[in-house]
Parts: structure tokens; sequence; C-alpha cells
């Protein structure tokens, strides 16, 4: 009977792809379950066999343990970092939101004025 491993819903593809890289090479036999069309149902990884569970997890906690120290090694940049690395694109891009909710928000902003 299969047994739930490790739930997908909120987990970055960079982050599911890791796991996913290492139970192939600790060769776990599992199999994988999406979100379904609507986004609702259970996204999972899912063990074939449940008698491997206490192994499998056991090596989800250390993928789990070398997954944060590869996020901490290549921390995600923030909105200041972004700023200074690339200042035009970040303008750039801030105007170009900024006209675009200007044009969607204009045509009604007319239909009160009279």
């Amino acid at each position: 009977m299969a047994k739930l491993l490790f739930k997908l819903n909120g987990v970055t593809e960079e982050e599911a792809n890791f796991v996913r890289e290492r139970l192939d090479e600790a060769q776990v036999d599992y199999y994988e379950t999406s979100q379904g069309r609507w986004g609702i149902s259970l996204a999972a990884i899912w063990l074939k066999n449940e008698d491997d569970y206490t192994e499998a997890r056991a090596l989800l906690d250390k993928i789990q343990e070398d997954w944060l120290e590869e996020v901490r090694q290549h921390p995600i940049p923030t909105i200041g970092q972004r700023f200074y690395e690339r200042p035009t694109s970040f303008i750039l891009t801030l105007i170009a939101i900024a006209a675009i909710i200007g044009l969607s928000v204009l045509p009604f902003l007319g239909a009160f004025t009279e």
C-alpha cells in the first residue's frame, strides 16, 4: 500500500527537483501526484511500498538538511540588492507596472465624472 512521504504543495520547483534527484540517486521506489487542473488536489511524493517508509523518511530528513544548507549558501537576493545590481531595469519595471495599473484604472475614472 502507498504511503505519503513528502507534500509538494507550496514547495518551489527547485526544492522539488532537489528531492526527486536525491530519491532517484538512492533508488527509492516512489511516484508523484499533481495538484490537478484546479490546484485543489494533493501534490505529493508517495512511496509505492509502505515498508520502505522508515528508511525513506530518514533519507528525506537528510535531503531536507542538505537543501537547507544549499539555500543558506545561495540566499535569495532582497529587493534592495536587486535594485543595486540593476537599478535601471528595476526602475523601468516599476514604471511599466505603474503604467499598466494606470491604463487599467483610467476607463473607470472617466465613468464616475459624468
